[in-house]
């Protein structure tokens, strides 16, 4: 059974998603929140799977809340609810570690599906759609870190490898597994094995992550791909 949380300041909403959610045999809404302080006090109580967190909140918003719960609450994973695919608030929730985001108007079975997709670990962003947030927002926002000058290799980096670097690249760029092994020559397996490898590294929990630390280290930005090497033979 996936346990959830819902997050919104608005009823309507809530008793919608509840219903929804509740239909699913494999699916529990356990608790209720109408912003981000009583979400965190139900977190702390529930342990919820997954926080399907509003962001636009009054008090404590989405942004704040998300970056507690996952500092605090690495057992609960957080899907952003948010009313447009390209969303600085959305954005902003993401780098605060979401895994991953979900319009409002999703159907009924995008909403489950999505809620099962985060439980297991995986993020449910689209690359495409995070490299074009990435391009509008990240250079405007306040928190996270400013992107690092190509000449310097971010701390962060030095632990990849060449062929690592070249992977978190094409993954940054929003490629799946199988065209970053089509661009490197590569097996989709080593590929697979590469992401696991990075995202072991550097820290992150999926995809999403990773690609935000691309950005922020200054290895992508909006002018495409930098080149940050580490010194480190170049091997798969």
């Amino acid at each position: 059974m996936t346990t959830v949380l819902l997050v919104d300041d608005q009823a309507l909403l809530r008793m919608g998603f509840r219903l929804v959610i509740e239909s699913e045999p494999d699916l529990e809404v356990v608790g209720e929140a109408t912003d981000g302080h009583v979400a965190l006090d139900q977190v702390a109580a529930l342990g919820p799977d997954v926080v399907l967190m509003d962001v636009r909140m009054p008090g404590m918003d989405g942004i704040e809340a998300t970056r507690r719960v996952v500092a605090d609450h690495p057992g609960s994973r957080v899907l952003v609810l948010t009313t447009f695919d390209v969303d600085e608030y959305a954005f902003a929730a993401l780098r605060a570690g979401a895994s991953g985001f979900l319009l409002k108007s999703a159907r009924p079975d995008e909403l489950v599906d999505a809620i099962r997709t985060v439980a297991s670990g995986t993020s449910v962003v689209a690359p495409r759609v995070l490299r074009r947030m990435l391009d509008l927002f990240a250079p405007h926002l306040p928190a996270g870190g400013d992107r690092a000058p190509a000449a310097d290799v971010d701390p962060r980096l030095r632990a990849l490898t060449p062929r690592e670097l070249d992977v978190l690249r094409c993954v940054a760029e929003g490629l799946s597994n199988a065209e970053v092994a089509d661009r490197l020559v590569l097996s989709p397996t080593t590929v697979k094995t590469h992401v696991g490898s990075i995202l072991a590294k550097l820290g992150v929990r999926d995809r999403v992550q990773a690609v935000i630390v691309a950005y922020e280290t200054g290895l992508v930005g909006p002018d495409g791909a930098r080149s940050v090497g580490t010194g480190g033979p170049r091997s798969e």
